[in-house]
């Protein structure tokens, strides 16, 4: 989109019934699942969803409402490169963990571990090596001009381009976190995987940030929204991509490995204080092995 093609007021109001579509879609399905199906499968007394899952499935559908509709996506598609960082970030590292710490164990075992097709080609997709391929394919793509100037184009392609973005980043979160651990990494492999993550994000936030000269011609216009020019716009998407992206995967990095090392240290603690102490399982091991007493034989 051309400076001259630009709405005269940014906050002028555009409906987008695609995204509402959307946001209704994934509210009805989560009620849907939980009255209809949930009974279904979970053994009566079990609970189906827990409120702390209610609150993250709310919090996750709600930041996607946020960030897809007006006026984000309007001021990121139209005016701020930055705004529509900070979009991509919502939809590929805040919304996805939301939406999996919500999701039931036993909806994930339907499908994923059902045996379906459908199960069976998210079995390969959430693999950590396909899954991570995937997601930094997405954030590639997302940062060539080609694509980025044809989204401020093109609706629709926008549109898109957000659920590659999504799909993506949820397949990349999976083996991380969620209902199912056993498809789940150990933890000293998420550490590396969410470091690897964090890796190519970083790459086009330093290009952007110390490129001379406007990157994408779409962004490049006199609107000045916020008093921003379009080189400050480039170098603050630049810096949120490092810091909020970056820092963020950094920082969840840094708290799941002291969470990991706070664990060892404590089993090794129980380890150490039960070491020696005799417990009615050792007792009860050691008869079993001993095996039946031998008989005295009998006096003639």
């Amino acid at each position: 989109m051309t400076a001259g093609l630009f709405a005269v007021n940014p906050w002028a109001f555009e409906a987008h019934p695609e995204v509402w579509l959307l946001i209704a879609g994934i509210v009805g399905l989560g009620v849907y699942a939980t009255r209809s199906i949930g009974p279904l499968v979970v053994d009566e007394g079990t609970t189906i969803v827990t409120r702390a899952q209610k609150r993250y499935f709310f919090a996750g559908v709600f930041l996607l409402w946020v960030a897809a509709d007006y006026p984000m996506h309007d001021i990121a598609e139209d005016y701020l490169y930055s705004v529509h960082m900070f979009q991509h970030l919502l939809i590929a590292f805040i919304v996805p963990p939301l939406l999996l710490l919500a999701m039931p164990e036993w909806l994930a075992r339907l499908l994923v571990l059902d045996g379906g097709v459908t199960s069976r080609i998210l079995r390969v997709l959430t693999k950590p090596i396909v899954a991570g391929v995937i997601f930094n394919i997405f954030q590639v793509l997302t940062h060539w001009g080609a694509v980025v100037n044809t989204s401020a184009e093109n609706g629709p392609f926008h549109y898109m381009i957000h659920l590659g973005v999504f799909f993506s980043a949820l397949l990349m979160w999976f083996p991380v976190l969620g209902p199912l651990k056993e498809v789940q990494m150990s933890e000293p492999g998420k550490l590396v995987y969410l470091f690897l993550m964090s890796i190519v994000p970083t790459v086009p936030a330093g290009w952007l940030t110390f490129a001379e000269g406007v990157v994408y011609d779409a962004y490049d216009n006199d609107t000045n929204l916020w008093g921003m020019s379009p080189t400050d716009d480039q170098q603050l998407a630049g810096a949120i991509m490092k810091v909020v992206g970056g820092f963020y995967l950094w920082g969840m990095i840094a708290i799941r490995f002291f969470r990991y090392t706070a664990r060892l240290r404590q089993e090794d603690l129980e380890s150490r204080r039960h070491r020696g102490r005799l417990t009615y399982s050792d007792v009860s091991r050691a008869f079993d092995e001993a095996g039946e007493p031998p008989r005295e034989p009998q006096a003639h």
